[in-house]
């Protein structure tokens, strides 16, 4: 009987030359239970949320001023409802996910 080796680690090229890959390229908003809602009118504009957003989902328009979600991204964290410093009705909501 053989057995097959596989490659392990060693066989890997020296230092960093593996292709990355991003989270631009994948569509992960289907994970969500929750999902933010937008309120352009209650927004300052401060960008606290795009800042804070670990999925780069808080889109901006072309004057760099908050304009909405991409929730193709969007993994319904609410981390940037959190951050909104806006009282007493916050520009960022959570809401249930409704599929």
């Amino acid at each position: 009987m053989t057995i097959e080796k596989k490659p392990g680690w060693k066989s890997l090229p020296e230092g960093d030359l593996l292709n990355a890959s991003t989270a631009a390229q994948f569509s992960t908003g289907e994970w969500r239970s929750s999902r933010p809602i937008f309120h352009l009118d209650r927004c300052i504009d401060c960008k606290f949320c795009w800042i804070y957003c670990p999925d780069s989902a808080i889109l901006l328009d072309s004057n760099n001023k908050v304009c909405g979600i991409d929730y193709d991204h969007c993994k319904g964290c609410g981390i940037c409802s959190f951050e909104c410093p806006v009282k007493p009705d916050k520009a960022l909501i959570m809401e249930k996910e409704v599929k």
